[in-house]
C-alpha cells in the first residue's frame, strides 16, 4: 500500500516566512528566539531561505527600539 505525503518543505517555508515576518515586527523579541529561528532557516533548504536569512540577520543586527 502506497501513501502520498504532502510536501512539507513548502509548508515549513511558509511557516518560517510567517515567523520571520512576526520577528521583524516585534522589536521586543529576545535574541534567543531570533537565533532559534535562524537555526530553523539554516536547516531549511529552499531558495526562499536565503531571503529570510538576510532579513533575520538585519533584524538581529538592528539597534533596539527605545
Amino acid at each position: 500500500m502506497q501513501t502520498t505525503a504532502e510536501p512539507t518543505s513548502s509548508k515549513a517555508t511558509g511557516a518560517l516566512q510567517q515567523q520571520v515576518a512576526d520577528a521583524l515586527r516585534n522589536q521586543t523579541l529576545p535574541i534567543s528566539k531570533l537565533l532559534r529561528l535562524m537555526w530553523a532557516i539554516e536547516a531549511e533548504a529552499s531558495p526562499v531561505s536565503e531571503s529570510l536569512r538576510d532579513q533575520l540577520r538585519a533584524r538581529i543586527g538592528a539597534p533596539l527600539a527605545n
